[in-house]
């Protein structure tokens, strides 16, 4: 009777060490599989046109008296306003800016004053979805000159296009770049004798928005990378 019992109780454990060593082997082949992985970058790139227009449009004024510098004032934005109107654009685009007006005179001797007592840093920004109004306007913007409007230095410089219907655009971009990750650790696996596996994480990074060329700038260039780690089985 005890005889019996000791070959059962040996044949219980030699049960159990071989459900361990079953557990073990699997837990050491899991952790053997996911320590094999290969780290990938996928890129998504795209050309997309600019759908606003924000140009600040200033100029400098100058009046012996505030009266007078107001009146020079209005007349400025009566030019630029009917410059803008003659080329598509509405009242609801074009917002007047608060000027910045300067004592010359607050301190300066008396025999050092200028002629014009005051003087003003005055605009009006165009905010439009025209892009290709806003940049006929720029090209011909010279005619204000003529019309006796004194624009400020680098005016040209101050226009920005921007794109706004990035979300518009994000899952397509974002397919496309896990995509092109997806292709790099094909190459690789092939090249190491392997498969492609789950994915073990994925980052994604920032959308980027910048201007093509300086010469463009309504054409952006969109980028978006991924990093994504796949298991090598």
């Amino acid at each position: 009777m005890a005889s019996e019992h000791r070959w059962i109780g040996s044949a219980l454990l030699a049960v159990g060490f071989v459900i361990a060593a079953v557990i073990v082997g699997a837990a050491i082949r899991d952790f053997r599989i996911s320590d094999r992985y290969v780290e990938v970058k996928g890129l998504a790139e795209r050309e997309v046109e600019a759908d606003l227009a924000i140009w600040p449009i200033n100029y400098q004024l100058t009046g012996n008296s505030l009266e007078a510098l107001q009146a020079n004032m209005a007349e400025a934005d009566e030019a630029v306003t009917a410059f803008l109107k003659l080329r598509g654009f509405t009242d609801e685009e074009i917002t007047p800016n608060p000027p910045r007006i300067t004592d010359q005179w607050l301190y300066s001797m008396e025999n050092q004053r200028p002629a014009n007592r005051f003087t003003a840093e005055r605009g009006l920004t165009l905010k439009s979805d025209k892009i290709d109004a806003t940049q006929r306007a720029l090209q011909e913007s010279s005619e204000l000159v003529g019309q006796g409007v004194v624009l400020m230095p680098n005016w040209g410089q101050a226009a920005q296009f921007l794109f706004t219907g990035l979300n518009a655009i994000k899952p397509e971009m974002i397919a496309e770049a896990t995509a092109d990750a997806r292709r790099a650790a094909s190459q690789f696996a092939a090249d190491s004798e392997a498969t492609i596996g789950p994915i073990r994480s994925a980052r994604q990074g920032f959308f980027s928005i910048e201007e093509r060329d300086p010469s463009t700038p309504e054409i952006k260039v969109v980028r978006v990378v991924t990093t994504i780690e796949y298991i090598l089985e």
